[in-house]
């Protein structure tokens, strides 16, 4: 196969300069950038600004005659890219993109290295013709393209193989020292660096009389890989406890741990449940990036109207607000960037919660332990003591704490909480049927806000969608002047794993007490009080904000109808 022929020479930023994306100042500029930084001189133009990567990679594509190729947009080949090992994709930053007649048709960084189009064209045996592509979707396909589906199926295969051929001690593979051999740990390292890689929100392993398996949940769904070697469980079980630092021997009974790992260069706080069935233990870890920090209260997807009103609510210097939703609606997202704007030095803040999430700086955060009587209501009423001017408590989970919550919220604090009701009308009436006097909570209560989450339609398979007969039927139920709306699915594509969505967005309600409510909840009627939030002009309920994302293209129709199927089932 004969050496690739060299481009012509030409410098980028001559290139630029004659095509007239910069000028010769802006130029002179960059290039003293350059000689401070090192850098090279496409990626110092596109950092200052003068140009988009976009810009700059097409100009260069049209002048040495090569593609730029839009990966957000190109529909990847998984076999294919796979026929090259990843170990060379991410050394060479190069991505397979098409087989060509002639040859193969590789999305790379930098198409000019010679050396590196040579080497690849060694590897592959073909013919390789490069193409631009922007570095960071090309970093994201690998990501998406070499999931470690299959290295997870023959670590696993391995384990199984070891423990068949050998007497091991199970609980001695667990806390072997020489962990860059044993295959328990490079399992379980595969395992958490594919769910980082595809943004899974929980790891389940759960092991069945005659399979493992390991589903992962992403955006809200799980995804699931079966493995026939369902004797490898124990030996997992035993190195996670090991890492959380509960009891190997003790399994019969429920644990609870958590344990801090760095995978792929980010932090990720791992919370550990175990519980006993059948056939062993079945384990479910909730990943939380640590590295990634918390969401602001402008990035969690609030319309505008209520995030104006949610802000104003909780800088007022007393009251109390709750948020509402089931479990996995994003609820300690939504208090955690309220924190985050609240957490000022002239505010003391203090937290009770059940686990700690996030560390925050300059915030007293307590973690909540039953067992030594440390409990939401014990630590309230310390943290009275304490001067604080905001206080959360993670949960109002019974009288007591609610009722502490209320008195405090009415004698000059700021009390956030959650409550697992299922909307914002129902949550007042809880804290009612909770024991709470009537007048108590309509003299403290100041808002609810009730939460879920949708997943996103995928941008890069987004089609118009037509709505059945039924689908209809149903729209018109919520909202009849959304019939004539344009609507959107995604087909399902590589990038979103064949599932048409990718990411989640909050949809949220926002009941802020008026005088009717009040009157209402003073008198402690049910069906007044739900009649009264439907007359506020300001309540849109989260059926019609979910609704508001789907006429928008963010979200499906189909979407709208979970939620709406939720909300019916109370």
């Amino acid at each position: 196969m004969e050496p690739s022929k060299a481009p012509p020479k030409v410098r980028i930023g001559d290139l630029l300069v004659s095509k007239g994306l910069i000028v010769d100042e802006q130029l002179k500029k960059a290039l003293d950038e350059q000689k401070r930084t090192g850098k090279k001189i496409g990626k110092v133009v596109v950092d200052l600004g003068f140009v988009t990567e976009g810009q700059m990679l097409q100009t260069m594509a049209n002048h040495f005659g090569y593609p730029f190729v839009d990966l957000a947009r190109f529909r990847l080949n998984s076999e294919l890219i796979r026929m090259m090992p990843e170990t060379y994709s991410r050394r060479f930053r190069a991505i397979l993109l098409a087989e060509q007649p002639d040859g193969i048709l590789v999305g790379m960084a930098d198409p000019l290295d010679l050396i590196a189009i040579d080497e690849l064209q060694r590897i592959l045996k073909r013919p390789v013709h490069p193409a631009f592509v922007k570095e960071q979707e090309l970093l994201s396909a690998m990501d998406r393209s070499y999931r470690r589906s299959e290295q997870i199926a023959s670590i696993a295969v391995e384990l199984d193989s070891e423990l068949e051929s050998t007497d091991f001690d199970l609980e001695s593979l667990a806390t072997t020292t020489d962990t860059a051999e044993a295959p328990v740990v490079r399992l379980l390292q595969s395992i958490f660096e594919d769910a980082v890689q595809v943004r899974a929100s929980d790891i389940h392993i759960e092991p069945d009389e005659q399979v493992l398996r390991v589903r992962l949940r992403i955006d809200g769904e799980l995804q699931e890989q079966v493995m026939k070697e369902r004797r490898i469980a124990p030996a997992l079980v035993s190195r996670l406890k090991i890492m959380s630092g509960l009891d190997i021997s003790e399994k019969r009974l429920p644990q609870d741990g958590r344990f801090n790992v760095r995978v792929l260069g980010k932090s990720i706080d791992v919370r550990l449940s175990t519980l006993p069935v059948p056939y062993g233990e079945c384990v479910v870890m909730r990943l939380l990036d640590q590295s990634a920090g918390m969401l602001s209260m402008d990035k969690l997807g609030m319309p505008e109207t209520i995030l104006h009103r949610f802000e104003n609510l909780i800088e007022r210097p007393y009251g109390m607000v709750l948020v509402t939703g089931p479990t996995g609606s994003g609820k300690t997202t939504t208090l955690y960037a309220a924190l985050s704007k609240l957490n000022i030095p002239e505010r003391k803040v203090i937290t009770a919660e059940d686990p700690i999430e996030y560390r925050l700086p300059r915030i007293n955060q307590v973690q909540i332990s039953s067992k030594i009587g440390l409990t939401f209501s014990s630590v309230l009423r310390t943290a009275l003591r304490q001067d604080p001017d905001v206080i959360l408590v993670g949960e109002m989970r019974d009288h007591e704490t609610a009722e502490i919550g209320l008195r405090a919220a009415m004698t000059g604090h700021m009390v956030l909480s959650t409550l697992h009701t299922n909307d914002s009308v129902s949550t007042a009436m809880r804290l009612i049927d909770m024991g709470c006097d009537a007048f108590l909570v309509a003299s403290s209560l100041r808002a609810v806000i009730a939460q879920r989450l949708v997943r996103k339609i995928c941008e890069h398979c987004k089609q118009p969608y037509e709505l059945s007969s039924q689908e209809l039927t149903w729209l018109g139920h919520i909202d009849s002047t959304a019939l004539d709306a344009k609507f959107h699915k995604g087909t399902g594509c590589h990038h979103c794993n064949n599932t048409g969505y990718s990411g989640r967005i909050g949809v949220y309600e926002l009941l802020e007490m008026d005088e009717n409510l009040l009157y209402a909840l003073r008198k402690g009627d049910a069906a007044e009080f739900a009649r009264a939030a439907a007359d506020n002009p300001h309540f849109r309920s989260l059926s019609q904000c979910a609704l508001d994302y789907a006429r928008m293209g963010v979200t499906s129709v189909q979407e709208v109808f979970k939620i709406t199927a939720s909300l019916e089932d109370r």
